[in-house]
C-alpha cells in the first residue's frame, strides 16, 4: 500500500489526525501515516465483529505483524509493509507497539475498568504510546515523558468524547462518572498537559508529531468548567475554532 492510500485511509477513518498531520512538514506526513493508518486498523478491530472470539484474533493478527517487522515478512495487508517500513527506518519499538494492541483487549470485554489505575494504563498504552511513536517517526531521540504526558491527555479527552457512544454500545468507560470525579479526571489532564508541554524541547523535531493533541486542551477545560457536557456529548467545538486552533499549533510547530 503507498502512502498516499495510507494517508487516504486516515482521512476517512480519523479525520482530526489527518489534518494535523497535513499541518506537519512533508518530510514527517510520510511515517506518520503508515503510523496512524495502522492505529486506526488496531482500534476498530474490536468493533468490526460482534464476536468477541474474532476481535480478539484480529488484534493477535496485529500482535504478530509487529512481532514479523524485524525480518521484513510483512503481512499481504495494505497497513502492515508500510508500517513496516517505518518500524525499521526509525527504529520503533516493539514492546510499545505491542501494548498498544494488547491494550484494546479491553474494547473488546464488556467489563468496567475496576479501578482508574486501570483506566490511566488504558490511556497511556493507547494514547500515550502512539505519541511517544509518532514523534520518534518523526525525529526525536529523547523526551518520552513529555510525549506521553501530552499524549495520554489527548487519549483522555478523545476518550471522554467517546463515553456516551460506548456507554451506547454496552461499556461502562468510567471508574465515576460524578461530576466532581470528572471534573478531577479534566484536571489531571490539563496538568499532563502543561507538564508534558513544559518538557517538550527534548522531543527535538519530533515535537511536529504534537500537533495531534491539538484538540485536547479545549475539550478538558469544558469538562473542567461543566462536567455534565461528557454524558450529553458536548465536547465539539465549531468547524470555525477547530480550524483556527489547529493553524496556530501549526505556525508553532507542536501543540
Amino acid at each position: 500500500m503507498s502512502i498516499d492510500a495510507c494517508a487516504a485511509l486516515v482521512a476517512r477513518g480519523d479525520p482530526d489526525r489527518y489534518l494535523a498531520v497535513m499541518a506537519a512538514p512533508v518530510a514527517a506526513r510520510a511515517r506518520l501515516f503508515p503510523l496512524y493508518a495502522f492505529n486506526l486498523e488496531v482500534a476498530r478491530a474490536p468493533w468490526v465483529t460482534a464476536e468477541p472470539l474474532i476481535a480478539e484474533m484480529r488484534l493477535q493478527w496485529w500482535r504478530d505483524v509487529v512481532a514479523n517487522a524485524s525480518s521484513g515478512a510483512a503481512r499481504a495487508h495494505e497497513v502492515a509493509g508500510p508500517l513496516h517500513g517505518v518500524i525499521r527506518e526509525a527504529g520503533l519499538p516493539a514492546e510499545v507497539l505491542d501494548r498498544l494492541v494488547a491494550a484494546r483487549r479491553w474494547d473488546v470485554a464488556t467489563e468496567p475498568f475496576p479501578d482508574q489505575a486501570a483506566l490511566d494504563r488504558y490511556l497511556d498504552d493507547t494514547a500515550g504510546g502512539l505519541m511517544w511513536l509518532a514523534c520518534l517517526a518523526a525525529g526525536s531521540r529523547g523526551g518520552e515523558t513529555a510525549a506521553r504526558d501530552i499524549g495520554w491527555a489527548s487519549g483522555l479527552a478523545a476518550f471522554l468524547r467517546a463515553a456516551p457512544d460506548l456507554a451506547a454500545r454496552g461499556r461502562v468507560p468510567l471508574v465515576d462518572d460524578a461530576d466532581t470525579a470528572l471534573r478531577a479526571l479534566a484536571e489531571t489532564g490539563l496538568a499532563r498537559l502543561a507538564r508534558g508541554r513544559a518538557g517538550m524541547h527534548a522531543l527535538g523535531p519530533g515535537q511536529v508529531a504534537t500537533l495531534a493533541a491539538w484538540q485536547a486542551g479545549a475539550a478538558l477545560r469544558r469538562v473542567a468548567a461543566d462536567p455534565g457536557r461528557v454524558a450529553a456529548g458536548r465536547l465539539g467545538t465549531s468547524e470555525f475554532e477547530r480550524r483556527g486552533r489547529l493553524l496556530w499549533a501549526g505556525l508553532r510547530g507542536r501543540v
